[in-house]
């Protein structure tokens, strides 16, 4: 009896320790992969959009001056379009010229009535995130700075954003606006999601990549003899220098925290990350180190799916009133995409014909043409789940042609007669043996 009472006493206690380490095993399960303490990030490829890492990525928070690089992306359409030009004057108002002078913001001062190109207030917003010439640049290009947020508005439709709200075009919160809120209330303050953000960086580098010679600049010398440091300490020579940093905007507010988007090139790759509401001034950057180090040390391009790739299970379809009866298929091209170190295998391979091609039997008719689309192949994790990707271009990436390997010729009258009476023949004799056998 004291036996089974030992026994039932150990086993007890086995499933009183199993069940107090389930908890600790889910909670492990479901940790940050880099144990970032911000509130959102994020790591994508600058190339493609391809999205490497994320954390709370949609959560809607506080952006701060992040939100000039709408700005930028705006200032540098414009001179694309011929609507404004790099020499061109901007007279400094009364109001721009106290916001200038505002305790406690970051600005280069803008003295009243005298005229600055929009190149030196480009670069005192890039590298300095002057508030007060963002407020300048967005009266020229909108009238007011009111109207202006319509433009950033429509801006951020047109380019995909989905997670965002702008009040004004510097970042500020509406309470240090010298009492001009260009929309909401006194209280109100830029807001985005990490996945906006990114969106955002990845266009503006995308679209612009002349950005970055403003953006990596470590400081600015100004008209007035001073020099201003970029807020971007991630930058090489800077405090948290970081090889092949050169963009883009850093932003903090009480409301915001502590933000940073950054971008890093080493050799041919290039990667976007964005971090926000970080607890500290430096955190930011200790941690966008952290994102970059895993980029950079664990992700290499690869081809994950070769040229000429032949379906498995489908590597012909069947042709109808062809000299051939079948046709070979195989991609067109191949498949490059970032892997992480030994993960190339976690991928499959998805094929789709096109319907269309295909007669009520499933069969091609002829004439069939070598290199002629037939369907195409998607790229898929091996759960089934679609590669990640910051816009709909990612489609285009993970997706290739499938095509005919060879011309497949029609066949001419009689030989399509013979087949006509050889098939009549066929069904005549399957019939007469269906019956015999029927007999037996």
């Amino acid at each position: 009896m004291r036996k089974w009472a030992l026994y039932f006493t150990i086993m007890l206690l086995m499933l009183a320790a199993l069940s107090t380490g389930l908890p600790q095993q889910a909670k492990a399960a479901g940790k940050d992969e880099l144990g970032l303490e911000s509130e959102a990030a994020m790591l994508i490829d600058a190339s493609s959009g391809q999205i490497l890492y994320e954390k709370n990525a949609d959560k809607l928070l506080g952006v701060a001056s992040m939100s000039k690089m709408m700005t930028e992306y705006i200032v540098l359409e414009s001179i694309k379009n011929g609507k404004i030009t790099w020499d061109q004057k901007v007279k400094i108002n009364n109001y721009v010229h106290r916001l200038s002078g505002a305790p406690e913001l970051s600005n280069v001062g803008l003295t009243e009535g005298e005229e600055y190109t929009v190149k030196e207030l480009y670069q005192a917003m890039a590298i300095h995130s002057g508030n007060a010439a963002t407020v300048a640049l967005a009266e020229l290009i909108a009238g007011t700075e009111k109207n202006y947020i319509n433009v950033m508005n429509k801006k951020a439709e047109e380019l995909g954003l989905k997670d965002y709200k702008f009040v004004n075009s510097s970042g500020l919160n509406n309470v240090d606006l010298l009492g001009n809120y260009p929309a909401g209330d006194e209280t109100s303050e830029n807001q985005m999601s990490a996945r906006a953000v990114a969106k955002l960086a990845y266009r503006l580098v995308k679209d612009y990549p002349e950005v970055l010679e403003t953006s990596g600049m470590a400081s600015l010398k100004f008209r007035d003899g001073r020099e201003y440091k970029n807020f971007n300490w991630l930058i090489p020579s800077l405090i948290f220098g970081y090889e092949g940093v050169d963009g883009l905007k850093t932003g903090s507010t009480d409301y915001a925290g502590y933000n940073v988007t950054s971008t890093a090139k080493k050799g041919d790759q290039r990667y976007i990350t964005v971090v926000m509401k970080g607890k500290t001034k430096n955190s930011r950057f200790t941690e966008t180190t952290k994102i970059l180090d895993y980029a950079f040390n664990n992700y290499k391009k690869e081809e994950v799916l070769p040229n000429h790739f032949i379906p498995k299970k489908k590597e012909t379809l069947n042709v109808v009133k062809g000299k051939e009866d079948k046709v070979k298929i195989s991609t067109n091209k191949a498949i490059s995409l970032l892997i992480k170190n030994d993960d190339k295998d976690k991928y499959q391979t998805k094929l789709v014909i096109d319907e269309k091609k295909l007669n009520s039997k499933g069969e091609l008719t002829a004439p069939v043409k070598k290199g002629e689309k037939v369907g195409y192949i998607t790229l898929q994790t091996k759960d089934g789940k679609n590669i990640p990707f910051l816009t709909s271009d990612g489609k285009n990436i993970t997706s290739v042609e499938v095509v005919a390997t060879d011309n497949v010729e029609k066949a001419n009258w009689f030989v399509l007669a013979m087949r006509g009476v050889g098939g009549f023949f066929s069904d005549v004799w399957k019939s007469v043996s269906s019956t015999v056998k029927g007999w037996f």
